[in-house]
């Protein structure tokens, strides 16, 4: 390794691992797209969803007109009949951030009234962290496929935290000896 310090392999490894840290991720692409979709493109947001990669570590980012509109998180069967009156979570902020900590699907509406009728709403898909690993990976399957409720990890299954112990630990043991 000539010409290549420790120091070098132990930044280049650094900036890997921090690559992979979740990311904040503008719901549709852009700061107005937390609206009622035109009726020609009612599908859009879980359009741009099924096109996008969300991971474990992920933020979701709503910008929108608080004294106008909120965002709630809901389960499958109040997505389906926009049913807003007992969300999982209710945000009213303006600029929402809601992290993703576990794989599966995520469903949201607008809270205000006849908005989700309208279509303003999302369903976002999680990959598991077996699949967000690989490399060239096959688009995520369509948000429909999904028919259960979204399932935690296995305990069995290495967390990320875990993992980066690991390397950090060989990282140190190398550069002491």
């Amino acid at each position: 390794m000539a010409g290549f310090s420790r120091a070098s392999l132990v930044l280049v490894l650094l900036c890997l691992v921090s690559s992979s840290e979740g990311r904040e991720i503008l719901v549709g692409g852009k700061t107005d797209a937390w609206e009622i979709p035109n009726p020609s493109q009612s599908d859009s947001l879980n359009q741009w969803s099924e096109n996008s990669r969300f991971r474990i570590g992920d933020t979701l980012v709503w910008k929108y007109n608080s004294s106008q509109d909120s965002v709630l998180q809901v389960s499958k069967r109040d997505y389906v009949t926009c049913n807003t009156s007992s969300p999982i979570e209710e945000y009213k902020d303006g600029n929402t951030k809601v992290n993703l900590d576990h794989s599966g699907p995520y469903y949201f509406i607008s809270g205000a009234q006849g908005h989700c009728q309208k279509g303003q709403k999302l369903i976002v898909v999680v990959l598991s962290s077996n699949h967000s690993r690989h490399f060239g990976m096959a688009p995520a399957p369509s948000p429909v496929e999904f028919d259960g409720p979204a399932l935690a990890p296995t305990s069995g299954s290495a967390g990320f935290g875990g993992g980066l112990a690991v390397v950090f630990g060989v990282l140190a043991g190398w550069v002491l000896m």
